[in-house]
């Protein structure tokens, strides 16, 4: 189901879909094991979009991509009546905003030159069989 909602039709050839599809499906199991309700999970999938985003198709660095989700999480356990954050995410209690900022740094942030490496780094991709 990932696949189809992600549009992603090549995940047995191409390296770059399976390891979307990994990237979002663990995020999205991540999501569910925390509880999340289904608004939480659909911020929370957003979120994992948007820092995939910025290092895919706006070439940010780490240090410009922390900042970015340091903006877009700013505001997490605030008031209404306080500032919103780029991203619904008073949803968010501050401990989960705490798991969220943990599960980021281990699933992306952690190997963001491989991340690099699979988005501008051009190579050919031989293909010899399904299998």
């Amino acid at each position: 189901k990932m696949e189809e909602f992600l549009n992603l039709t090549q995940q047995k050839t191409s390296l770059k879909e399976a390891i979307l599809i990994d990237y979002y499906t663990a995020g999205f199991c991540w999501g569910r094991e925390m509880n999340f309700s289904l608004i939480q999970l659909s911020g929370f999938m957003d979120l994992l979009n948007f820092a995939l985003e910025n290092l895919s198709s706006k070439h940010m660095t780490l240090g410009e991509n922390l900042k970015e989700l340091d903006k877009a999480m700013t505001g997490i356990g605030e008031t209404e009546s306080e500032e919103r954050s780029l991203f619904d995410l008073n949803l968010f209690s501050t401990e989960q905003a705490k798991a969220i900022i943990d599960f980021l740094v281990t699933s992306l942030f952690k190997h963001y030159k491989a991340y690099e490496y699979l988005f501008h780094s051009r190579r050919e991709e031989p293909v010899i069989s399904n299998e």
